[in-house]
Order: structure tokens, then C-alpha cells, then sequence
């Protein structure tokens, strides 16, 4: 019986590695050997942290992230590898294909075929490590539905705040503010289309942002604020930021995940007379208003048609072996000025 090895989440910032055998591979079934996987130093780190709510449910839509989140657990959902073997049913052109898979780190998968997605020939392995949090990206702003020449403001400046800012650039006139605390992080920023770039860290920060939103005066015009702002930094504080920078009827579009983390929000005179709008986004689900059109396999098939496009592996800024993952999530943990995406190789 083959046999894999699975990373596990023990407790608060431990992690171990537990040896497991691998099930005989059914007749839709086939055998992966991974090469790469991708940490996310969103969800995952609350994990790793001890940040999540307790016993709720992982993931009930993706197949491979059944069960309670609770100690000890399997958690991870970008892993890219070859197919080694295959079930009967399986087509022979399989074998040694370049797949992806929403999978925890583990060295060797067996899945059904329907939960395997061919990578492309015009996308590298480690491009489609990006595919999980290009299709966050993409789900955030079909959830937001920007309008040409919107004033918008993106805080959160990881991979999704960096692949939303990416797709936010394409549209035509429009004034992108990115925000984040690491000007490591701004730097790709501007690479990826940013019009300005602001650390909330530095002195001058309010007054530059309420200049470039026309809130620098009391007697500033109805148009004044952000349109659209999206929150991604996973800092629930950054709400209260966002409140104050939204204009008439803005939208603000929640996409992190706080986990355990609690901060009191402004939801006083500002919000209420001016018809603020707050809205949750999460990329599991189709947005019940594009149900009627849009698809989970449509929205698949854009995301890789834009990663060959916008190619985010430069986002890598670790490669570091499956063995040595302690030390990766150490890293995440008390040095994050330093990282953007870490991969786990194999």
C-alpha cells in the first residue's frame, strides 16, 4: 500500500508531519505526485496562529476539505504536481500531465479525476499555485462591480490584494489607490497598475489619501470619497479606515477572513447619512445576482485565460522545501515584511 506524507496543523503554531496510506486508486481516481504547493498567509496563518472559530466547518465545497475546523487538522488548497497513476477509466494521455488541485501540502494525492484541472500549456506549475487567489480576486470584483472612471481604493496589498488591484487596472478612468504597510508590497502595487501608492504608516498618510479623494476640506463637493473600496488586509480595524474614506453610497467589499479577531467599528453618523454599503465576499459561491449566467466552470476557464496574462509568479518570494515547513511558517509569522508568497516544494 503507498503511502504519503501530510502536513498537520497540532495546535497553536505547531505543526507536525504524519505518515498516512494512500487508498487503492478507484476506476475515476488518479495518483498525483506533488511538486509544489502554495501557504496562505491569509486563512492558513489564522489557523497556524489559533486565530479560527471553533469547530466550524472547513470548507463544505471543496472535496478535499471536509470536516471540522479543529485540532489537528489538514489545511492548504493550491497544490500543483504530475499524475503518476491512473484508474481504469482514465484516459492513458493523463499520465504525467501538469495538474492543479485544492488539496492540503501533502506528497502524494489521490483524487478523483473531476477534482483535477489540467494545467494549461501556456501556464507554468507555479503560475497555477496563483489560481485559488486569482479566482478570490476575480470573485471580489464581479461581487463589487466597479464602474468606469470610480474612484477606488484597495487596502491589503498581499497576493489577493495584489491580484484584485492587477484586474481592477484594467478598467478604463479609474482613480486605484493601493494601501498597505509594507512598501515592499506597494512596490508591485505600482508594477501591477496602481495609480498611487500609501502606507498608512507614514505621517502624511491621512492627508494625502483625503487629497486625492477630494475630503481635504469641509466644504468638499457630493462627489468627494471613495466609490468603491475593497478591504483585503485581514485587519478588521482597517474598517473604520474605510469608513471614513467612502463617499455618498460607497460600497465597501469585505474580503478577508478575521477569524477570532475582534475590533470595534464606526458604524455611527457617517456610515448612516451617508448610505454606506458594506458587503461580504467570499469566493466559494457564485454571487446570487450572477447565478443566472456565470458558472463555477466559466469562472475557472477566465482564470487561467488571465493568468497567462498578468503570469503573478514573480509574487514568489520563498521556495522552500516541504521538509522545512516549520521554518516557512515561522517566517510568514515574524517576519511577514519579507514575504509575499511561500511555496512549499517537493
Amino acid at each position: 500500500m503507498k503511502k504519503a506524507t501530510a502536513l498537520y496543523f497540532l495546535s497553536q503554531k505547531s505543526i507536525n508531519f504524519q505518515e498516512e496510506s494512500l487508498p487503492s486508486l478507484k476506476k475515476d481516481q488518479v495518483l498525483i505526485q506533488s511538486k509544489y504547493s502554495a501557504i496562505s498567509a491569509g486563512s492558513e496563518m489564522l489557523i497556524y496562529q489559533g486565530l479560527i472559530p471553533e469547530d466550524i466547518a472547513i470548507d463544505a465545497n471543496l472535496p478535499a476539505l471536509g470536516g471540522r475546523m479543529k485540532f489537528p487538522l489538514k489545511y492548504g488548497y493550491s497544490l500543483v504536481g504530475n499524475i503518476i497513476d491512473i484508474g481504469r477509466n482514465i484516459e492513458k494521455k493523463m499520465l504525467g500531465k501538469w495538474v492543479f488541485v485544492f488539496h492540503p501540502h501533502q506528497s502524494q494525492v489521490v483524487t478523483d479525476i473531476g477534482n483535477v484541472f489540467p494545467i494549461p500549456p501556456k501556464v507554468s506549475p507555479e503560475e497555477a499555485l496563483f489560481f485559488p487567489n486569482l479566482e478570490t480576486a476575480v470573485s471580489l470584483v464581479m461581487d463589487a462591480r466597479p464602474i468606469i472612471g470610480e474612484k477606488i481604493v484597495v487596502f491589503g496589498q498581499g497576493v489577493v490584494g495584489l491580484l484584485t488591484t492587477a484586474l481592477l487596472a484594467r478598467i478604463p478612468q479609474i482613480q486605484l489607490i493601493a494601501v498597505d504597510p509594507i512598501n515592499r508590497r506597494l512596490k508591485y502595487s505600482r508594477r501591477f497598475g496602481a495609480e498611487q501608492v500609501l502606507n498608512p504608516q507614514d505621517n502624511d498618510f491621512q492627508k494625502s489619501i483625503n487629497k486625492l479623494l477630494g475630503l481635504d476640506s469641509r466644504s468638499h463637493s457630493e462627489t468627494a470619497g471613495a466609490d468603491l473600496i475593497f478591504e483585503l488586509s485581514g485587519n478588521p480595524a482597517a474598517l473604520n479606515s474605510a469608513l471614513q474614506l467612502a463617499g455618498y453610497h460607497a460600497r465597501i467589499v469585505v474580503g478577508s477572513w478575521y477569524g477570532n479577531k475582534e475590533e470595534s467599528i464606526d458604524l455611527g453618523t457617517r456610515f448612516h447619512r451617508n448610505r454606506l454599503q458594506i458587503l461580504s465576499s467570499q469566493v466559494s459561491t457564485i454571487n446570487p445576482f450572477l447565478r443566472g449566467r456565470w458558472t463555477k466552470q466559466r469562472r475557472f476557464d477566465m482564470v487561467w485565460q488571465i493568468l497567462q496574462e498578468i503570469k503573478p509568479s514573480a509574487l514568489i518570494s520563498h521556495r522552500i522545501p516541504f521538509t522545512e515547513a516549520a521554518a516557512a511558517y515561522q517566517l510568514i509569522d515574524q517576519r511577514p515584511a519579507e514575504v509575499l508568497q511561500v511555496v512549499l516544494t517537493y
